[in-house]
């Protein structure tokens, strides 16, 4: 079934990085024409208010981080993480959260249970010694989500696919386990876990080599000071190189911002301390080691990204936590810079809250990107369409065999030999040169780090080649800037059609930038039908009303509204002193990223119809604020 051409409702969209066609604004709908012509009924500033600025807008100056996030003791901390656990196991209770800290940290019980048992690797994973891995979970519905204002700012500075998701939370986990006789159970088992909003993978990871070893010899007092520490760090203000001291020690890192150019990392360069405090410079926030990762199913990537693209249903079964939680980061990571907008769990357990709703036969399995540990999911599972099973991430000294991609029926139990089981054919041929390119750099023993490098260009590239005939397609449906005028209601933009769009990939497809054949068409057609589609275009959908709503504001602007407002009475004079107060509200409210010229100019206008009307309705109205 093709994809209808809908009116498109303006709901609220995952952020985006959109660019516009020159020449062209976007949509927003707005009320019809009365009875008076629109000169006399004054500028219509429609339900949405000035949304966004223009393209060239910056970014309204949010108030100081400083006064933003010293209010409180925690806010800092806040920021960044929800709250540290110590997770032990109990040999009556089994696993248990023994410490919440800060203390009035709130987890309701689903949400401890969660995270109880997804700190702990199965008990057949046999992980002795120390082990690193992380988890995502649904936070529970109907919690208040407090966050200030000014790191609701910072969110819109990020990547797409870096923003949060206020519906779940990460857990970064340690866990550690040593043989001790003491112990009736003859093991010391006790995991640290971080829970937090934001999936920085590597500055988490990090931190938790920092801290976790020296805190499972010196236990709670360290455990506060470690918090402490946190509570002083500086928000994580997207494009600046922070400075986050953790015991001792002194990271420092820069969060990306969607500006940034796709594929490009900004070096953090390690400074001499002049207090000695040792420096340690992280190359990324949250990018996984991509080759290492891929290696165990190296010929497949290329399918591989088609079905993560597409919003498959796919299962990770790995040997532990660990390789379970990199593989599925690194096939979420794969099609950046789109957002992947399924579910997606590093790693998840018979225990989890959504067992059954994810393990149901009763209906299709859902778009979402499994990892496992357990052998009872190889049972549990097997009706799953797509299965990578992976054994022991290992760097290849030699290169890899070649693995044919296998059929369903042939995987029995979660021992079966490592692959991808599955009957997906995939659209686009495949590119041999990546695989020679990558299998040359292993036997001269190139780094990992720079295949991680080569990998990522190679989705990157892959990916935008994709994605660029959207972009153009969707900018065309945007309206020309001279439609705009302060005195009508912002056009509306025109209906998105399957077929009008695939009329343009005939001269204006992937081929202009990658040599790739196949049948990119069906492709598209596919796509077109995912969650990954519907949450792209909802967010540009969103950003070109946005930049409607900042032309549109800036066409008031533009206006001599006194002149205006001395033509007609003074109920249609109060009335639109109030729809200015309540554009000006909005853009204050939502800190929408209109240009602060724009904002003042307003205000001025404000100011001058105020003070051309009588006293009393002057006292009135400088009183009012508005809804």
């Amino acid at each position: 079934p093709s994809v209808p051409a809908w009116p498109l409702p303006l709901r609220a969209a995952p952020g985006g990085s959109g660019r516009g066609a020159a020449g062209h604004v976007t949509p927003h709908g707005g009320a019809g024409v009365g009875a008076m012509s629109r000169r006399e009924r004054g500028p219509e500033l429609g339900p949405g208010g000035a949304e966004a600025a223009a393209e060239d807008a910056a970014p309204a100056e949010p108030e100081s981080p400083d006064q933003c996030l010293s209010l409180l003791p925690w806010d800092r901390f806040s920021a960044w993480l929800h709250c540290v656990c110590v997770v032990g196991f109990d040999l009556e209770l089994g696993q248990a959260v023994e410490v919440i800290y800060p203390p009035h940290s709130k987890l309701t019980d689903k949400e401890k249970t969660n995270i109880c048992y997804l700190s702990f690797p199965d008990s057949n994973s046999g992980c002795l010694g120390d082990t690193q891995f992380c988890f995502r979970f649904r936070r529970s519905p109907g919690r208040k989500v407090s966050l200030c204002c000014f790191l609701d700012q910072l969110d819109r500075d990020l990547p797409v696919y870096l923003k949060k998701d206020s519906a779940y939370y990460y857990g970064y986990v340690y866990f550690r386990q040593v043989r001790d006789k003491s112990l009736k159970r003859g093991y010391f088992q006790k995991s640290l876990v971080l829970i937090s909003k934001l999936p920085y993978v590597h500055l988490f990871r990090t931190m938790l080599k920092q801290i976790a070893p020296e805190y499972f010899e010196k236990s709670e007092a360290f455990l506060e000071a470690v918090c402490s520490d946190v509570d002083r760090w500086p928000p994580p203000v997207p494009g600046k190189i922070l400075q986050l001291p953790i015991m001792g020690v002194i990271m420092k890192l820069r969060i990306p911002t969607y500006r940034d150019k796709p594929g490009t990392t900004s070096i953090v360069q390690n400074m001499h301390q002049a207090d000695a405090q040792i420096s340690m410079a992280l190359p990324t926030v949250h990018e996984v080691d991509l080759f290492r990762c891929f290696c165990p199913v190296f010929f497949h990537i290329q399918m591989l990204w088609e079905l993560v693209l597409l919003g498959e249903p796919l299962v990770v079964m790995a040997p532990s936590p660990a390789e379970s939680s990199e593989t599925v980061l690194a096939l979420v990571s794969c099609i950046s810079p789109l957002k992947y907008c399924s579910d997606f769990r590093p790693y998840f357990t018979i225990h989890d809250s959504e067992f059954k709703e994810y393990t149901t036969r009763t209906q299709a399995p859902p778009s979402v990107i499994l990892g496992v540990t357990n052998p009872f999911f190889a049972k549990t599972l097997q009706h799953w369409p797509h299965i990578i099973r992976i054994g022991d991430i290992k760097l290849p000294g030699e290169v890899p065999k070649q693995v044919k991609v296998k059929k369903l029926k042939n995987l029995k139990t979660l021992d079966s030999k490592p692959g991808v089981y599955t009957s997906y054919k995939p659209y686009l041929n495949k590119d041999e040169e990546i695989v020679k390119q990558l299998q040359k750099g292993v036997q001269q023993k190139r780094p990992t780090e720079a295949q991680s490098v080569i990998l990522r260009r190679y989705f990157l590239e892959l990916t935008e080649s994709f994605i660029i005939p959207l972009e153009r397609y969707v900018a065309s449906l945007m309206p020309l800037q001279k439609c705009i005028s302060p005195w009508k209601s912002p056009p509306q933009l025109r209906q998105f059609s399957q077929d009008d769009f695939m009329k343009t990939l005939e001269k204006a497809g992937p081929q202009l930038t990658s040599g790739l054949k196949g049948d990119w068409i069906g492709l598209y057609r596919h796509f077109l039908k995912s969650p990954n589609f519907d949450g792209w275009f909802r967010s540009r959908q969103k950003e070109m009303t946005q930049k409607l709503e900042a032309l549109h504001l800036e066409a008031l602007c533009n206006e001599n509204l006194v002149f205006w407002s001395q033509k007609h009475t003074e109920v249609e004079t109060v009335d639109l002193v109030l729809k200015l107060k309540n554009k000006l509200l909005q853009a204050d409210r939502e800190h929408l990223p209109v240009k602060t010229d724009t904002l003042k100019k307003l205000q001025t206008h404000i100011n001058d119809i105020i003070l051309a009307l009588p006293d009393d309705l002057q006292d009135i109205l400088l009183k009012t604020g508005t809804t």
